[in-house]
């Protein structure tokens, strides 16, 4: 990330919220809901490639949500490396296949910080984080 980045409202249409913590053998899953500005976690999808969209369809379809939340990480400096790149482009094949509104969020530590909370599905725990976060800057 480099530059100011200048977040606009979100749409009040925008309600309900699906969000990712995107890893190549397994994505945690957590939905929240504008209202509530709290995060739920679900079953993390461990499955890879393909095998995750089946998965990640079915969560779609189940909690019908208005717009998709991925934690994207960097290092500690900002800067960028190999799994900003997947995040980055896991988040865009979301938008492509179900054509919901996509946000992204920097992850920095919300698997460090799920692990220190005693997290039994550190994945859901960190997509938690992530929403969580999501909703810290732009509610």
């Amino acid at each position: 990330m480099s530059g100011v980045v200048t977040k606009t409202p979100l749409p009040a249409q925008l309600q309900s919220f699906l969000a990712f913590d995107f890893g190549i053998k397994r994505t945690g899953v957590a939905f929240g809901s504008r209202l509530m500005a709290s995060a739920q976690p679900q079953a993390t999808v461990n499955a890879q490639g393909d095998a995750r969209w089946a998965l990640i369809k079915k969560r779609i379809d189940e909690w019908q949500p208005n717009a998709l939340v991925v934690g994207v990480p960097f290092h500690p400096d900002g800067a960028e490396h190999d799994n900003t790149l997947r995040a980055r482009k896991f988040a865009r094949q979301l938008q492509g296949r179900f054509q919901l509104p996509v946000f992204e969020v920097d992850e920095r530590y919300s698997t460090t910080e799920a692990h220190s909370l005693g997290a039994k599905d550190a994945d859901a725990a960190s997509a938690c984080i992530i929403l969580e976060q999501f909703f810290r800057e732009y509610l």
